[in-house]
């Protein structure tokens, strides 16, 4: 119950910055460099089409999936969206801290890094304006209090899904020993929006595409691999040092 109250106040405190979070922060390249997703990837499935019909069953193992306390504490926690909360809950399998105060290096790349890649969902979103599935059914999600207000957001592709997977490609660059760690984690948190309600597992399926796709057009900006650099260097900094504290706590026992 902590997680989930815990989460409700998270959401509402960070509402306001979403508004602003698009304008303060700079992409590294701009949406029309990067791959458009109507060129290259399937619309939604047809609702007549068996795709559609493993999207309701993804659906139904959702559903099922809400029975299992922590599953569904895990699902109500990922709805968060700044970068900040994201970071906190990414620091596990990143193995390390991840915050403006003590890894300000790693979070400008993913603040930067995360505002370029999460242009690759918009245009697919306004395009297609596909019905979440909760709204179809006329079913309660996880998450109440955005239930409203993401009912005139297209549901395809996944923007949740987009950050998580943006994130964890972007800190696999700067730490490749925690890949698969990240990789994992960020399978969840795709999976937590099939859980909570909010999308079809074809939103998410899509959702990774479209970031991995994009992800090589970071490497032609010079700001981006600049920064990139010192995030890695920032990383391997502070992981030495925390190596030497814990092999002077193990030298005193």
């Amino acid at each position: 119950m902590k997680v989930l109250k815990k989460t409700f106040i998270a959401i509402a405190l960070f509402g306001a910055a979403l508004v602003s979070y698009a304008a303060d922060v700079k992409p590294y390249v701009e949406a029309d460099a990067l791959p458009d997703a109507l060129n290259y990837y399937p619309a939604p499935p047809d609702t007549m089409s068996p795709q559609f019909m493993y999207d309701i069953s993804q659906y139904m193992w959702g559903k099922t999936m809400r029975l299992d306390s922590a599953r569904a504490a895990l699902a109500v926690a990922q709805a968060v969206e700044t970068i900040e909360e994201m970071a906190a809950m990414f620091s596990e399998p990143f193995g390390m801290e991840i915050s403006a105060k003590k890894t300000p290096a790693i979070m400008n790349v993913l603040e930067r890094g995360i505002r370029t890649l999460k242009q690759v969902g918009s245009k697919a979103k306004r395009h297609y304006m596909r019905r979440r599935p909760y709204d179809r059914f006329n079913e309660p999600t996880l998450v109440p209090a955005e239930e409203e207000r993401l009912r005139t957001n297209g549901s395809y592709p996944s923007g949740h899904t987009i950050r998580a997977w943006s994130m964890a490609m972007l800190l696999i660059e700067v730490n490749p020993a925690a890949q698969d760690a990240l990789l994992k984690y960020a399978y969840e948190w795709g999976q937590s929006r099939v859980i909570a309600g909010f999308h079809w597992q074809s939103d998410v399926d899509a959702s990774k595409v479209l970031v991995s796709g994009a992800y090589p057009s970071l490497h032609t900006n010079e700001i981006f691999m600049a920064d990139m650099r010192k995030a890695q260097a920032e990383f391997k900094k502070l992981n030495a040092a925390a190596g030497k504290a814990a092999a002077g706590k193990a030298g005193k026992k």
